[in-house]
């Protein structure tokens, strides 16, 4: 115990970061620079969703206060995100705002009912080819969506992308007091203003809100109709929702090598919906780039960060709104490109790895990266990757189950001795019963499974057949060797499996 604890640091708390200035302030500005790339972002996730930006600017400030206080992963950005702006964008186009809000607080419902079912242990059931796949598709997909902005552009966009990348680089070597991103879009912005360039800017992205939220209360019958049209959509959102945040946290606690609360965090994300969805904003869940954007880069690591972002993405787009609308795009697109970069797992590619490792793994981070990049869906992804490891796996199990047989002669003449050594479950126990010689066997055979393990009802079922295969040559078996665990589960089902 005392060794599982030694590896996580001590992580700094609230109170630690008001009385030590240094740490508020790198606080601060983190929350001021994950600001600032929120708001195109939200405007952007608004358009796929198909309702006003307002609705994802909104969203992005509710979320990422109210995540500040209940979520579970300290210094997790969490506001309006494309992955499930794609999932309830149908329900908008469909049915309209109503029903749209109304799905958005049912998915809340469901993320809190699912957090108390315990969703958050099945985080265990993640390999970590699959994990690895899932934070290089996260890097390809941020990249990916920064290309819209560097096609079909005037020509000043490329160096001034440049510069904002040198600066990204080379700055930290020299002082990290202030981030580098807020450093970036302070320097690249005055560029474009002293020599009155033009060049695409936030403004260009959609009207910025001049007002605050206001609550909103969907106007839907409470029918099982109703229930029937948002429930679909309401449960993928939850999904959606609850898989990437807590594959984000995940890469949040391995970052920073300090430890969250999966369980508050899945019930944190489903209340933060709630709140959303009540001032009529479009739910969301944690956001990938921002969150590295917040730890990785600027170096943040308490709720401060979380929450100051929120509020100065609404003091920004409410009260600076004209200042905001000036900052060209390039400026945000060197910053989400260096936050591929350094999200992307290099080392998982390098020739080196990928002689070590086994294939089934790198098909397996291979097919997960393929499948994010192919639907943009990050659950997609993630349970392809998945149900990918558990084939594998079961079929490298499998082949490991090994029966070797001696024929021995005692005072009761002669016995031929199986022992079975490996693990019995459906994928190995369905050959077992071709390992035995039923027709040349003396009329006493012993199976030794002190080797092995029963699994399930299938290799049960296959001790059955060998017992009656023998039976049927006049043959007595006699089974020995059983583990506890594998003589109850065998006790419990020998024949009465038919």
């Amino acid at each position: 115990m005392t060794t599982s604890v030694a590896r996580y640091r001590a992580q700094p708390t609230v109170l630690t970061a008001l009385r030590t200035p240094r740490l508020l302030v790198r606080e601060v500005l983190a929350g001021l620079v994950v600001a600032l790339a929120l708001i195109p972002e939200a405007i952007s996730f608004s358009i796929i969703a198909g309702v006003d930006p307002k609705v994802g600017l909104f969203s992005s400030f509710i979320m990422a206060v109210t995540i500040a206080f209940v979520g579970g992963r300290p210094a997790m950005i969490s506001a309006a995100t494309g992955a499930v702006a794609l999932v309830i964008a149908p329900v908008m186009r469909e049915h309209g705002m109503d029903y749209f809000i109304a799905t958005v607080l049912l998915a809340g419902v469901l993320q809190i009912v699912l957090a108390l079912l315990g969703v958050a242990r099945l985080m265990r059931f993640i390999p970590r080819s699959v994990m690895v796949g899932f934070v290089n598709a996260l890097a390809i997909l941020v990249f990916l969506a920064q290309l819209p902005h560097l096609i079909d552009v005037p020509w000043t966009v490329y160096p001034l992308v440049a510069a904002g990348l040198l600066i990204l680089v080379f700055l930290p070597r020299f002082t990290r007091v202030i981030p580098a991103p807020l450093v970036c879009i302070v320097l690249v912005t005055g560029a474009v203003i002293l020599l009155n360039l033009n060049v695409p800017t936030v403004g260009d992205q959609g009207e910025l809100p001049r007002s605050l939220p206001e609550l909103f209360l969907p106007h839907v019958p409470l029918t099982i109709e109703t229930l029937s049209i948002i429930g679909p959509y309401a449960l993928a959102m939850a999904l959606v929702g609850l898989m990437e945040s807590l594959m984000t946290a995940k890469l949040v606690d391995d970052v920073t090598d300090t430890r969250s609360n999966k369980t508050r965090e899945s019930w944190g994300q489903g209340v933060a919906n709630i709140v959303s969805g009540f001032f009529g904003g479009m739910g969301g869940c944690a956001m990938i780039g921002q969150t590295m954007i917040n730890v990785k880069v600027s170096g943040a690591r308490t709720r401060i960060s979380t929450f100051l972002a929120g509020v100065f993405l609404l003091i920004l787009v409410v009260t600076l709104g004209d200042i905001v609308a000036v900052i060209p795009m390039a400026a945000l697109v060197a910053v989400m490109i260096m936050v591929c970069v350094a999200t992307f797992d290099w080392h998982s590619i390098t020739p080196a790895t990928l002689r070590r490792l086994p294939k089934s793994e790198t098909a397996v981070m291979v097919i997960t990266v393929t499948a994010v990049v192919a639907t943009h869906n990050l659950a997609v992804g993630v349970i392809a990757g998945v149900l990918a490891a558990s084939v594998m796996f079961v079929r490298r199990v499998a082949h490991l189950v090994e029966v070797q047989r001696v024929v021995a002669t005692d005072a009761d003449g002669e016995v031929a001795r199986y022992a079975v050594t490996g693990q019995l479950l459906f994928a190995s126990s369905n050959d077992l019963t071709t390992m035995f010689e039923y027709a040349t066997d003396p009329n006493r055979v012993v199976i030794d499974l002190s080797g092995s393990h029963i699994w399930d009802a299938s290799s049960v079922a296959a001790l059955d057949a060998i017992e009656t295969k023998y039976a049927q040559h006049g043959t007595t078996v006699q089974i020995i060797g059983m583990n506890p665990g594998t003589s109850a589960f065998h006790a419990r089902l020998s024949g009465g499996l038919g």
